[in-house]
């Protein structure tokens, strides 16, 4: 069953992906960095929205040891009130961020965006309960139309010269697109209407799990937030097309992974199974596919970002080597969230997040006075010092200390390593220029590719085995 989650998992996200490289491409080339700034600074107020809207309802179906049907209608009841009531506010609360940023463009994008939360709620607590049930069929299905339509309606719009609003309407018809998917699925038997019996089991769990996601969209958002305001649009859009070509491992694996991680953490803890384990497990996959991966890309960025995006981005290069480094660090507490969250812990998960979002905003205030590339080095130093603050609470929380931690992790690092050091020499005898960063960008993911296969193989790491089974079973179809 694990298996076969990760894998409607990873083919929604590998399709998502796809269409969203594609997307990115085309449009990077057709708007400007002022354009692409101004619909950054707006989606950081609707993702902070978003944390309000969610409430935690997913979460809360995802942990629930007695799921009723008046559980499910208590949860669909307090989902629309949050996203109803966070629209509006970003509906109405439009114009004064716009004139903050001083661009009328931002607050016509948070209107768009505020229609979003109108229609969500009548998707996401099915999709919550598809994950619950480790079903993700529906949820391939609806990243994929989604995503197709986003992709064609944002093409179409720039090409009609629709500016940064090509982005907002695409968001809105991927949204719509999503919740007819969700309704086309809906389980038989399965609430229709909200309820009122439960709403307070919902609430208690939820104001501590919004809360976790509150501090962490702040943390994530904080950078466009802080640059836009101190540094002016055009710089939010070069930092973001930097943490952009970062997110691709996000995207690529994590997207996949993530939606997975809770509702198999939270079987283990209701069946007694030992979450411990299975954290250290997880973990260990989980850096021996990343870290390999942005060592690759922090040395190949300005072949990456040429590629992507185009010479207009080049200024992104620097930028996107640091939140590398940062990116190594955080991925090996990346979990972290979705354990506490299994094993019930929203309060203390709540207060995790507080305090690791305040380093990483101390981080970067203390770097931006001196320009992006300080303000990235600021990233990392808070990076370091929130998977410490993570590392104490898992410790007290299921118990991972921290030679548990180095066991599951060094042969990760050292897999790691080895698999981009051809990549670097390569790098370094031929530096990447306009001369060659197409055959760079192409070559070096295969040739690290190749490595970490062999790395895997010969070290005997245990997602050998994974890939392994994968395989036979591949064969066995065909």
């Amino acid at each position: 069953m694990i298996r076969q989650s990760l894998a409607y998992s990873a083919a929604s996200s590998y399709v998502s992906l796809a269409l969203q490289i594609v997307s990115t491409v085309i449009i990077s080339r057709i708007l400007t960095p002022a354009e692409t700034g101004i619909f950054a600074v707006a989606t950081v107020f609707a993702a902070l929205a978003s944390t309000f809207r969610d409430f935690g309802v997913a979460e809360y179906l995802i942990q629930e040891q007695d799921l009723s049907s008046d559980r499910i209608r208590a949860a669909f009841a307090v989902n629309i009130v949050m996203s109803w009531a966070m629209g509006a506010l970003l509906f109405f609360g439009a114009l004064p961020v716009a004139g903050f940023y001083g661009s009328q463009g931002i607050a016509e994008v948070m209107r768009v965006q505020a229609f979003n939360f109108a229609l969500i709620p009548f998707g996401a607590v099915t999709m919550a309960y598809f994950r619950r049930e480790l079903n993700f069929r529906p949820i391939f299905y609806a990243g994929l139309l989604a995503n197709t339509t986003a992709l064609v309606v944002s093409v179409v719009c720039a090409l009609r010269g629709m500016s940064y609003m090509s982005l907002a309407w695409s968001s809105l018809a991927g949204v719509v697109v999503t919740v007819a998917v969700a309704i086309y699925f809906r389980p038989a038997g399965f609430p229709w209407w909200p309820g009122l019996p439960g709403v307070g089991r919902v609430i208690q769990f939820g104001k501590y799990a919004s809360g976790i996601y509150l501090f962490g969209q702040l943390g994530k958002g904080a950078p466009e937030m802080i640059i836009g305001r101190a540094s002016g649009i055009v710089s939010v859009a070069f930092f973001s097309r930097a943490n952009g070509l970062v997110e691709v491992f996000q995207r690529l694996v994590l997207s996949a992974v993530l939606p997975v991680c809770q509702p198999y953490f939270a079987s283990d803890n209701r069946n007694d199974s030992g979450l411990l384990t299975g954290y250290l497990r997880s973990v260990s996959y989980l850096t021996v596919i990343g870290w390999p991966f942005l060592l690759v890309i922090g040395i190949i960025a300005y072949a990456a970002i040429r590629i992507v995006y185009g010479s207009q981005w080049i200024d992104a290069v620097p930028l996107a080597q640091i939140l590398c480094a940062a990116a190594f660090i955080e991925l090996a507490y990346h979990l972290s969230k979705e354990a506490l969250l299994a094993k019930g812990e929203a309060r203390e998960c709540n207060q995790l997040q507080m305090r690791v979002q305040a380093c990483l905003v101390v981080g970067l205030l203390a770097g931006i006075p001196f320009g992006l590339v300080w303000a990235c080095w600021g990233v990392v130093v808070g990076t370091a010092a929130s998977a410490l603050l993570t590392h104490i609470q898992l410790a007290s929380s299921i118990g991972l200390s921290g030679a548990l931690m180095l066991r599951h992790c060094l042969p990760s690092l050292t897999i790691a390593v080895v698999s981009a050091l051809p990549v670097a020499a390569w790098a370094i005898i031929e530096p990447i220029s306009e001369l060659n960063f197409v055959r760079f960008g192409v070559l070096s993911p295969l040739l690290a590719l190749v490595t970490w296969l062999l790395c895997l193989r010969q070290l005997r790491h245990p997602f050998w085995d994974e890939i392994v089974q994968v395989w036979r079973l591949i064969l066995r179809k065909r």
